[in-house]
């Protein structure tokens, strides 16, 4: 078989065979394909297009690149849950304690944030002395005791997909639905889950901006699902606002608490509940959606989410004190109020220009090299649908830092008022599944 032949035959439209993706695979990451075809290959896929048998005979190649997960050991099924990445979105760690005080084993693995999306580890690094780093004896050992546990991805876990990920990044393929979902799902899938509830954000402040984008990349991922045998379910969710009214990272982590205490409800508990009943029938727990809801709205309201994020906490050294002292928390030295110019009505808020004054105040990164400030952030006063007049606070931001005129103007940009009222947009947009 020779690299030449396949990629005539994909620059010629043609359908590639599962053995002709493995050859490329497998060649690629033992580095006996140069840069030069894998670059020629990839822009024949993203001009041509994957068939579905092609993204998932790639996606099973690239699980098999490297190292992959074995939760046998783990009772019970094992639903995993990715979001495709928004601003103040800290659904994972809202919906981890609440499945797992149901009985659902929660054995995840997270990444760092890039650019204006924040990460899941480091808002939970923003616990003192919380540790991610369990060798796989102890986060086995630690989910079938406490039905939680959660880590940094392994540094073998499907090499392939970081290799192919920075080559398109310089050869602009990263927009190809198909090369999209099978990075994502190869990533999920070597973990060992069972299933997969996804969250796929639509809107200004998503990867997928218009939601006919949204629609197909979670079709194409329940599609991987249902060919390699795994139970998928996507939601397609809005991403024109940030989640929530807190964008950062202990001030995110501060907000999970109060949901899961019960001393905030806005559309974040709403999602939440969303997708935790999703994980719920998925591990087949429940097999009624009512059912499920109001198993969720119990363990809410009677304390054992909240207790279960305490253990969550503690099992992996953190400091669970935190959760009725937030002072624990990294505290910002410096802030400044957003203040309206006029009055009116909060129209849009728009998610990415909040998600980089965010960035730019030390929450985030904008290289993979950057230090976070763990410390700092946004809250957000007033958020689409809100009534303002002049001279109310919309928002407020801190650091550690000074706060930069940079920050300010990109917070200011994100704010659109109006004086006509406008509507909250719809959070869950659609929803599609394996089953």
């Amino acid at each position: 078989m020779l690299m030449k032949d396949i990629i005539e035959k994909k620059r010629d439209k043609q359908e590639l065979t599962e053995e002709e993706i493995r050859f490329f695979i497998d060649g690629y990451t033992n580095k006996k394909i140069p840069d030069y075809q894998a670059s020629a290959l990839l822009m024949a896929m993203f001009l041509n297009d994957l068939t579905p048998d092609e993204i998932a005979a790639l996606t099973a190649a690239m699980i098999d690149s490297g190292e992959t997960i074995d939760l046998s050991s783990i009772e019970g099924l094992k639903i995993d849950k990715h979001s495709t990445g928004g601003v103040g979105d800290k659904v994972s760690l809202i919906i981890a304690p609440i499945v797992a005080s149901l009985g659902v084993p929660v054995a995840k693995m997270s990444g760092r944030g890039l650019g204006h999306t924040g990460g899941t580890l480091d808002k939970l690094e923003s616990i003192p002395g919380f540790d991610i780093n369990l060798s796989k004896e102890e986060f086995v050992d630690t989910v079938n005791k406490n039905k939680i546990a959660l880590i940094g991805q392994t540094g073998n876990l499907v090499p392939a997909d970081k290799m192919l990920y920075a080559l398109r990044d310089v050869t602009g393929t990263v927009n190809s639905i198909g090369l999209i979902a099978s990075s994502i799902m190869s990533k999920k899938l070597a973990t060992g889950a069972d299933g997969i509830v996804l969250d796929v954000k639509t809107g200004y402040g998503a990867f997928m901006e218009r939601y006919e984008d949204a629609e197909k990349l979670a079709e194409t991922m329940v599609d991987i699902g249902k060919k390699l045998g795994k139970n998928v379910t996507a939601l397609i969710t809005d991403m024109n606002q940030p989640l929530g009214a807190e964008v950062g990272n202990a001030n995110e982590i501060k907000e999970v608490v109060q949901i899961l205490k019960g001393e905030s409800e806005n559309e974040l508990l709403e999602l939440s509940k969303q997708v935790a009943v999703e994980m719920l029938l998925a591990s087949e727990t429940y097999k009624d959606k009512d059912a499920a809801l109001r198993a969720v709205e119990e363990v809410l309201a009677n304390g054992q989410a909240i207790e279960k994020l305490k253990q969550f906490v503690t099992t992996q050294k953190g400091d669970a004190s935190f959760v009725d002292d937030y002072s624990k928390l990294p505290q910002p030295e410096h802030f400044y109020e957003l203040k309206a110019e006029q009055d009116g009505y909060v129209n849009a808020l728009y998610a990415q220009k909040v998600g980089k004054s965010a960035m730019l105040l030390g929450a985030g990164r904008a290289s993979k090299e950057d230090d976070i400030d763990h410390s700092a952030g946004i809250t957000l006063k007033k958020k689409v649908g809100a009534q303002v007049q002049s001279g109310e606070t919309l928002a407020v931001l801190f650091s550690r830092s000074e706060i930069g005129q940079e920050a300010i103007d990109e917070l200011k940009g994100a704010y659109v008022i109006s004086d006509v009222k406008s509507e909250v947009p719809t959070l869950i947009k659609g929803k599609l599944s394996s089953k």
